[in-house]
């Protein structure tokens, strides 16, 4: 039998829930000692599965997954899932005892002045009584918004799961580096192309010799489910009403990582918040913050709202820095979507929903820090993304911790600018086209309107979206934007 089901054989998840459990302050060195003694060997370095089965040690990894369960975390204080908890720790009196954010250019009004529960007056609403030419501004923002979320997780496909050191090479190859366009294979050295071969599901549609379209991307089905779920359930939709979305109208085979295990635990007959715990080592992981635009696009001007929205949508897959990264994300992108705010209002406003000594927190502070001092010293973003990578590359490539501080440094040292947002963020690797996506959402919000985008990202998408989300297959990015400006404004 040559199938092997990828993210959800427990030899597989083994090894990624020791690697989480070194991540979360765990002691799992006795555990990880009768694994390998038994001839475990440690998580997939990329793919989801391991390239020579072990069927014999599942009943071993079954034990062991639910050892390491049991095993408490001196982080839960600090870094914890449930919502009220994460309230008392970033309303305004709770955020000094951490320290106050580095000086990263923000005006100081904007640092953690607004929290959970804060009761601080944010910018008004849009809604449907609200002016015609602040809704049709709001419909062009969430139409460039859709632009941007396609265009930069197109440019990231190609080099996803490449190591930082190959997709520099691959662009310096073409004379396209710094990132400012498409990848292309045209150009490159054979030896190079052999060395370090494209993502092979996304070369075919992704390069710029190949671009017919937006192709089917994750990222990109998650905005079309969450705009199916505002439709269905409203705003007030509860996490067991996303597992029955998923459940009607999401492939199996187009989840993965923590999505997949999630719905395999659905399947099982576990609901949730316990599905986002079950044997699922991936739970801080970045799937939640690529599900967390739509959250963020609909609640212009009201960033606590966006955030909680984006928490009922994450815990029935992700736990702690997972969830804040869907939360941190929203929470911009809500901030953004006003048409009034710069980026850097938009992150600080993402920063004051999160925790602000969990892990995520501390990282996006780095990486928005590193940022500011490089844009200062006019030195170019390689400098950033090295640091990040020598202080962070400890996670999976796939972690949320690192990849928030990436996108966030991105965001910062592009200054609002949308090429240079998508192709910072693309070019420091990790989840390439995830993080280039939530870029260009970000960037595409603050550029206002699809006019303002470079054509050269826009023309090649064509107006259409290939996926496999029932009834969207082929939609425009103007229909997109018109159905979205309704979930916005919807009273």
């Amino acid at each position: 039998m040559n199938l092997r089901l990828t993210w959800v054989q427990p030899e597989d998840l083994l090894g990624h829930e020791l690697r989480q459990a070194s991540e979360d302050g765990r002691d799992a060195r006795a555990l990880a000692a009768r694994w390998a003694a038994a001839g475990g060997r440690p998580a997939p370095e990329t793919a989801g599965a391991s390239v020579a089965p072990r069927p014999d040690l599942r009943p071993l990894a079954e034990e062991l997954l639910d050892t390491l369960a049991s095993l408490p975390t001196p982080l839960s204080d600090s870094e914890p899932t449930p919502l009220p908890e994460i309230q008392k720790l970033t309303a305004p009196h709770t955020v000094s005892p951490a320290g106050p954010l580095p000086d990263c250019g923000f005006p100081r009004a904007a640092q953690g002045t607004r929290g959970f529960g804060s009761g601080a007056p944010g910018p008004v609403r849009v809604s449907g009584r609200g002016g015609v030419g602040e809704s049709d501004a709001l419909r062009n923002r969430l139409h460039a918004a859709w632009l941007g979320r396609a265009a930069g997780c197109l440019l990231g496909k190609p080099v996803e799961k490449l190591p930082l050191s190959a997709i520099r090479a691959l662009a310096r190859a073409t004379g396209n580096w710094p990132l400012s366009t498409w990848f292309t294979a045209r150009g490159v050295p054979p030896e190079l192309l052999a060395a370090h071969p494209w993502n092979r599901r996304s070369a075919p549609t992704s390069l710029a010799e190949n671009i017919d379209g937006m192709p089917e991307d994750d990222d990109l089905n998650y905005p079309l489910l969450n705009l199916l779920l505002l439709q269905r359930y409203g705003r007030d939709f509860s996490t067991a009403d996303v597992a029955r979305l998923w459940l009607d109208e999401l492939p199996a085979g187009r989840t993965f990582t923590a999505e997949r295990v999630a719905y395999r635990n659905l399947l099982d007959g576990i609901e949730p918040p316990l599905t986002a715990v079950h044997r699922n080592p991936f739970r801080e992981w970045i799937g939640a913050q690529i599900r967390a635009d739509v959250h963020g696009w609909t609640h212009p001007g009201d960033p606590v709202a966006a955030a909680e929205q984006a928490y009922r949508d994450a815990t029935l897959t992700h736990t702690a820095n997972g969830v804040y990264g869907a939360m941190f994300v929203a929470a911009t992108l809500a901030t953004a979507a006003t048409g009034t705010a710069d980026v850097h209002q938009a992150l600080a406003e993402g920063l004051a929903v999160i925790p602000p000594r969990s892990r995520l927190s501390q990282a996006v502070r780095r990486g928005i820090g590193l940022a500011r001092t490089a844009h200062s010293e006019g030195a170019d973003f390689d400098t950033v993304v090295d640091r990040l990578h020598a202080e962070l590359g400890g996670y999976h490539w796939v972690h949320a911790v690192p990849n928030a501080a990436l996108l966030a440094a991105a965001l910062t040292h592009a200054d609002g600018d949308f090429t240079r947002s998508i192709c910072a963020a693309v070019s420091g690797g990790w989840d390439t086209d995830s993080n280039g996506a939530t870029a260009g959402s970000v960037a595409g919000l603050l550029a206002g309107h699809p006019d303002r985008l470079p054509e050269r990202w826009t023309s090649p998408l064509k107006n259409r979206l290939a996926t496999s989300v029932p009834s969207f297959d082929g939609i425009g990015f103007d229909t997109l934007a018109e159905l979205t400006h309704l979930e916005a404004v919807r009273p």
